[in-house]
This record gives structure tokens, C-alpha cells and sequence, in this order.
């Protein structure tokens, strides 16, 4: 069973950069797609990115497309979210998912695995 953890959370002014990561344990962390997902307060959780199986194919939500970069290495089990020009409606407790299937992705619901979350605040 893999498990996520993310990491590098914080708070950064409007127009800065913060740099998420997702580490997985467990051996087959490339037999998985994964994405990111995020939920400000009082909103739903909403997909940010999401990033095939070999890491050749991504996508984004269009509120962050040209800021946010998802990439992932599967030596190091680890995928990443660089963030930039950040703003503050991009506040939110942001969650690595994982799933077998990369457009399943696409949606909140069913997705095999999460992590805990870690929160992203921007200041304005």
C-alpha cells in the first residue's frame, strides 16, 4: 500500500513562490497517476494538477495554468507542485491523490489514496 505525505506548506506574500512535495512510501508509486488537489475554507476540494504514470502527459486547472508546474520523479517516489505568482485566493489546505488511472483524476470522488494536506497561506 503506498502512502502519501506532503510537505512545504507556508505562508508567502502575493506574488511569491512556494514549492509543495509529495512523498510516497511503497515500491510502486510508478504505478500510479497523481494530482493535486486543493480546498480553501468554506469551498469544495478542487483539482489543481494532475501528472501521469511516467510523467510525460500533465494537466491543469485553469485558475493556475502558466503559474503552478507538477512534476515527479519515480526514482525518488516524490512529485512536486512549484508554485508561482501566487495569490491569495490560491489559500487552501492543498492534497496529493494518487489513483491508478490518470483521467480518473479529473475528479475529487473515488480517487485511491490521499495524503493529510498541508496548508498554503498567501498574504496580500
Amino acid at each position: 500500500q503506498v502512502q502519501l505525505v506532503e510537505s512545504g506548506g507556508g505562508l508567502v506574500q502575493a506574488g511569491g513562490s512556494l514549492r509543495l512535495s509529495c512523498a510516497a512510501s511503497g515500491r510502486i508509486f510508478s504505478s500510479y497517476a497523481m494530482g493535486w488537489f486543493r480546498q480553501a475554507p468554506g469551498k469544495e476540494r478542487e483539482f489543481v494538477a494532475a501528472i501521469s504514470l511516467g510523467g510525460g502527459i500533465t494537466s491543469y486547472a485553469s485558475s493556475v495554468r502558466g503559474r503552478f508546474t507538477i512534476s515527479r520523479d519515480n526514482n525518488k517516489n516524490t512529485m512536486d507542485l512549484q508554485m508561482n505568482s501566487l495569490k491569495p485566493e490560491d489559500t487552501a489546505v492543498y492534497y496529493c491523490a494518487a489513483d491508478k488511472i490518470y483521467s480518473n483524476l479529473a475528479r475529487v470522488l473515488g480517487l485511491e489514496l490521499w495524503g493529510q494536506g498541508t496548508l498554503v497561506t498567501v498574504s496580500s
